[in-house]
């Protein structure tokens, strides 16, 4: 399976951020917007009490220590507070159709260090993210082909503890399917062609004038 390279970027005005968010997708609750908070404050819960979402404790967050969200007013630390087996992991799970190319995308920044770390897996591929800053979010975008009628997005904590990976504008769309264009060759054979249809067109038309 082929993915397009990686883009990331720096968060850095409104209008960008205005058009991620205005886009309809595949993933629900993926700004993280179904729970009210306050501003300046935060606060978790198991994953089954979060719309879309299933596995590991959500911790979220709206505007504390001077972060701030990239789509509405939350976002979340994939490592939240509360116990877990294992590494802090969440998921959800959409329908697809087989053979068509999707675009996952959404926006990462490190709470502590640039030693943070998450694991993004779908469609039987696995995406190491290492590259945190804690100096704004970063924008990561990669296409894929759905391999079955349900796929499911996975974002897997690489470090220990209940602090790092904020996460935020989590994006999946169909891409358009791309028509095939005529090769150069054939083009040129498809005029030459028509111009010579045309040539006949004009001697029928010149014998029976005469």
């Amino acid at each position: 399976m082929s993915f397009t390279p990686v883009r990331r970027f720096m968060c850095a005005t409104a209008l960008m951020v205005a058009s991620f968010s205005s886009h309809a997708g595949l993933i629900i609750n993926g700004d993280f917007e179904s729970h009210t908070l306050k501003a300046g404050s935060w606060s978790w819960m198991s994953s089954n009490l979060f719309e879309g979402w299933s596995g590991s404790n959500i911790e979220i967050w709206n505007g504390l220590n001077g972060v701030h969200a990239v789509s509405g007013n939350h976002f979340i630390e994939l490592n939240a507070h509360g116990s877990n087996q294992g590494n802090w992991s969440i998921f959800q799970t959409f329908a697809t159709d087989i053979g068509q190319q999707y675009q996952l995308s959404f926006f990462y920044r490190a709470r502590n260090n640039s030693n943070e770390q998450f694991d993004v897996s779908l469609a039987g591929v696995n995406w190491l993210i290492d590259d945190h800053t804690t100096q704004g979010w970063s924008f990561a975008s990669r296409s894929f082909v759905a391999t079955d009628s349900n796929t499911t997005l996975r974002f897997t904590a690489l470090n220990s503890g209940t602090m790092g990976n904020f996460l935020d504008a989590v994006q999946v769309s169909s891409l358009p399917s791309v028509q095939a264009v005529p090769e150069p060759a054939s083009i040129a054979a498809f005029g030459l062609g028509l111009l010579a249809l045309a040539g006949v067109s004009r001697k029928r038309r010149n014998s029976r004038s005469v």
